[in-house]
């Protein structure tokens, strides 16, 4: 069911649990306290009968029912409607969850509308309720427990993503070829953190803006300081992680290249290596090739050729041959061939 928890709050404690919408706008009405409604993906119906019993902004309602909005804070008249991004850290995938959730606050309701499974706001109704002084500064306050759970689950998210980029940092240097995709996987998980944790600071400014206006109580002003101090800390470290896997990212480019460049310098130095063998067995081919030449020609046998009767007809092809050879042989070793 879309109606997780309902009650009605009276002096900070709580005094009746209605089990419909209809039933929670009556008892409302008869002790005038201040209503508390969670949804959990509630349909189109649901939200517009929230919107028309409490006089919700048509561009509110809209929003809340095509969901996937920015973190933002948006007042129109008396109601205060939030949007926040919570986020969870899957271990099992090590992936960072993020969800969506619609606050409306008014001088007598809140109204949560949940489309996710974070955060969890039955640990901050339990919460409050084992508060009574703080739940009875009224909404205000349930809209600062909502904020202070909100951040603190962005907790385990900064761990996971830390962890993250160690073991991306180890992944480096042991020339994973994964690593590049992790990188790039795990930036658009910072950048789609620091999207949702960003704006936090802004809102928190404007709700300390209007402490004095709306005429806040001290002492949730100074929790709302915490929750703002603990925002930015947060902020902090997204930016910091998204700075850590920009140089990564520079480190990997870097390591990737040097390692192409030791493969062409090997490549090189054997094709060196190669052309200087072969140069040594062109020139020994060479010199074998010239004698061999000699002797070919020397060696045939008509019957009319010239030279084939002298005396002197054999010392002279060894020494023709020799003298080739040896003439061969400085050549190429004067060109440093041998």
């Amino acid at each position: 069911m879309s109606l997780v928890d309902n009650a009605v709050y009276v002096d900070g404690h709580r005094t009746a649990d209605p089990k419909s919408l209809d039933e929670t706008y009556e008892v409302l009405r008869e002790r005038q306290g201040m209503a508390w409604i969670g949804l959990y993906r509630p349909d189109p119906e649901e939200i517009r009968s929230v919107a028309n019993e409490f006089e919700l902004h048509g561009l509110a309602v809209e929003d809340a029912v095509s969901a996937h909005q920015r973190a933002k804070l948006e007042r129109y008249g008396s109601v205060l409607f939030t949007v926040l991004r919570p986020a969870r850290y899957i271990d099992e995938s090590e992936r960072v969850e993020f969800g969506e959730l619609h606050v409306f606050t008014g001088k007598d309701f809140v109204v949560t509308i949940r489309h996710a499974e974070s955060p969890d706001l039955g640990k901050v109704r339990r919460r409050l309720e084992e508060n009574p002084a703080l739940l009875r500064l009224g909404p205000e306050a349930i809209l600062y427990a909502i904020l202070d759970e909100v951040v603190d689950e962005y907790a385990p998210v900064v761990a996971g993503l830390e962890n993250d980029i160690d073991e991306i940092e180890d992944q480096l240097f042991q020339g994973d070829p994964a690593v590049s995709r992790r990188i790039y996987e795990l930036s658009r998980e910072v950048i789609e953190f620091q999207r949702a944790t960003r704006p936090l600071l802004d809102m928190l400014g404007r709700l300390e803006s209007g402490f004095d206006k709306y005429e806040i109580e001290l002492e949730l002003r100074r929790n709302l300081r915490d929750v703002q101090d603990h925002a930015i800390r947060v902020v902090e470290r997204a930016d910091s992680f998204r700075v850590l896997l920009q140089n990564a990212l520079t480190v990997q480019s870097t390591l990737v290249a040097q390692r192409q460049n030791d493969e062409m310098r090997f490549l090189t130095e054997s094709s060196l290596a190669q052309n200087e063998e072969v140069k040594r067995i062109s020139a020994w081919a060479a010199i074998l090739f010239a004698p061999t030449l000699v002797g070919t020609i020397y060696g045939m046998n008509f019957d009319h050729m010239p030279e084939l009767h002298w005396v002197v007809g054999y010392p002279l092809a060894i020494a023709l041959m020799l003298a080739t050879s040896v003439t061969l042989f400085f050549l190429f070793r004067r060109r440093r061939w041998l």
